[in-house]
């Protein structure tokens, strides 16, 4: 049984940072794209940061330069070090995995951010 199981979230304030974690079990990703996807209240799910295979990343521009995308394999983890955050970071952060990486065939079941300001 493939379960991805998310942690770190919480309330933090704008400008401090964050971590968040996935453990993978029941699931050999490491051929696979990992992923973290956000959903903010009234809008849609939407990826913004992924971590090839081969450990090449990627990222939406609105994060790039302060979230980074990273896993373990030997502990089967993904992280995202969360950095200088804002308000409008505030959403529901799941992380996912398949084949391709904006389109997964597994996902977590989402940890909540809150960014005051």
């Amino acid at each position: 049984q493939v379960q991805l199981v998310e942690s770190g979230g919480g309330s933090v304030q704008a400008g401090g940072s964050l971590r968040l974690s996935c453990q993978v079990s029941g699931y050999t990703y490491s051929s696979h794209c990992m992923a973290w996807f956000r959903q903010a209240p009234g809008k849609e799910r939407g990826g913004f940061a992924a971590i090839d295979s081969d450990g090449s990343t990627h990222y939406l521009s609105s994060v790039k330069g302060r979230f980074t995308i990273a896993k373990d394999n030997a502990k089967r983890t993904l992280y995202l070090q969360m950095s200088g955050v804002k308000p409008e970071d505030t959403a529901m952060y799941y992380c996912a995995s398949g084949v391709y990486c904006w389109k997964p065939d597994y996902w977590g079941q989402g940890t909540q951010v809150t960014v005051s300001s």
